[in-house]
Formats: C-alpha cells, structure tokens, sequence
C-alpha cells in the first residue's frame, strides 16, 4: 500500500467523492493530520507561529461550522504510535468528525466562511488523509 499525504482535493476527484457517498446518510471523516515545523502562509505573510498552531486557528473556527451545520467533532487527539502496521512517518494528529450528510459537509467546504479560514489550514498542513466512513449510528446513542 502506497500512501500519499496531501492538502487539497482535485475537483473532479471531490465531484467522484461526493457522488459515491449515500445522500441520506450521516458520514464520518478520519482525519490524519501532518504539521509543517513551521506555518507557510500562501500570501506572504510572516509568522512565528508552528504548523500545528496554524491549524489550531482553523481547527476552532471550522469546529463553529461544524455545530452550525449539525455536526459533531467525535475525537481528536494526537497520535503516539502505531501497534498493527507499518508506515514511514506517524501523522501528527487524527481528528474525527460526523455531518449529517454528504451535502451538509460539502457546503461547509465550498461556503465562503470556510474559504475565508482556509489560509491557515493550508499553512499548517504537511499533508492529510481524509477518510470517509459510514456512521456508527450505535456508538453510545
């Protein structure tokens, strides 16, 4: 198995996504996440601040999003290592979240609120895997 870390989507790979997602059911999204050292923001800016801070600023603002749009931020916590397996690099962080559909959380990535703190995701992101699974639905509710 090959593993690709990356920070942005293909539109068309994200119009194939969307389409082969059950429209009526919830969907949860894994989350691996790797930092940069240190946040580079596409607009020039200068910045003390770490990837991981970086993405903390975006981490608060899309969790408002996310409880706007009735989601919820399931987990999120730092990974410490790996029992079954083999990967070159452990991510930083996983973070798991559930919409209460596929449209719910595409609209949520295409709003302008979303573009508008987008910055900082792209500045402190190495690369990610987003995971699309069903929802537990059982999970203690």
């Amino acid at each position: 198995m090959q593993v690709f870390n990356a920070v942005n989507s293909d539109p068309a790979v994200r119009d194939n996504f969307f389409a082969n997602l059950a429209a009526d059911q919830p969907l949860v999204m894994v989350n691996l996440l790797k930092f940069k050292d240190a946040a580079e923001y596409s607009d020039g800016r200068e910045s003390s601040l770490s990837g991981m801070e970086a993405y903390g600023i975006y981490g608060q603002a899309v969790a408002k999003l996310i409880a706007d749009l009735g989601g919820v931020m399931l987990h999120g916590g730092q990974v410490t290592d790996i029992l079954v397996g083999q990967v070159e690099e452990l991510w930083d962080v996983v973070g798991i979240v559930e919409y209460p559909n596929p449209a719910a959380f595409r609209a949520m990535i295409e709003s302008d609120a979303y573009q508008e703190i987008h910055i900082h995701r792209e500045a402190g992101l190495a690369g990610q895997l987003n995971i699309a699974t069903t929802s537990p639905g059982y999970a203690g509710r």
